[in-house]
């Protein structure tokens, strides 16, 4: 019952940040708009973001990659409590996957 407790704080923040993220992106680009911006200027923005959201999918999809195989690791040790060793490796495992992320990133096309 404690971790509920805590769980449903934590979630309501990120929900409310999100919202507030959502609002300042949509206010942001209907003032790019009313400001009559170039066409190219608002393609551009628009490719921009479409970009950003590619490349933050890629991000997200090698992490949780790289982190399932950290626990593959774990569970092949047979590690069965919390332990230095298993942070480590999750850290590691981490790590290895926003650098990898980070290197497909930089050799794609802007």
């Amino acid at each position: 019952m404690g971790r509920f407790e805590i769980l449903i704080p934590l979630t309501l923040f990120i929900c409310i940040t999100y919202a507030i993220k959502l609002v300042l992106d949509a206010r942001t680009r209907s003032k790019l708009i009313a400001m009559n911006g170039s066409g190219d200027m608002l393609r551009s923005l628009v490719q921009q973001e479409e970009q950003q959201r590619r490349h933050s999918a890629l991000r997200w999809g090698i992490v949780l990659v790289s982190l399932g195989v950290g626990f593959g690791v774990i569970e092949m040790f047979g590690w069965d409590d919390v332990t230095p060793g298993a942070i480590a490796v999750l850290l590691g495992a981490t790590g290895v996957g926003n650098l990898i992320s980070w290197s497909i990133a930089k050799q794609s096309p802007q």
